[in-house]
């Protein structure tokens, strides 16, 4: 069921959030000093392009969480703006309410994507 929720997810919504996160990974990525971050976003990038089957645990350190503090400020925003829209707009019909569930997953994550880990589900 995680490949076909997949598929669903990529048409009604996935390309975009993928090509957000790609986009922010590449902005970051510029500098030798954000790579990290633009490697992060891309390891979320590939979440983003198929969320089901994949869950996130959190384990914070102190470094983790000025980054996180310093991720909401630049980037972290917008990107769990555009996730909450989506969620918004999937809520509208019942078949997307499941979707919706990622897009708020992908939202949360968008708060605080360091010291989170993607496993398999």
């Amino acid at each position: 069921m995680s490949c076909l929720g997949n598929v669903i997810w990529f048409i009604f919504g996935g390309l975009y959030g993928w090509l957000a996160w790609m986009l922010a990974g590449i902005l970051w990525s510029i500098t030798i000093i954000g790579i990290p971050i633009g490697l992060q976003c891309f390891k979320i990038a590939s979440m983003s392009l198929a969320p089901f089957g994949k869950e996130v645990v959190y384990e914070h350190t102190n470094t983790s969480f000025l980054l996180n503090v310093l991720w909401i400020f630049l980037s972290g925003f917008w990107l769990a703006v555009g996730h909450l829209v989506s969620a918004v707009l999937l809520c509208l019909t019942i078949v997307g309410i499941p979707f919706a569930g990622q897009s708020l997953k992908l939202a949360q994550l968008s708060f605080m994507p360091f010291g989170a880990k993607i496993v398999r589900s």
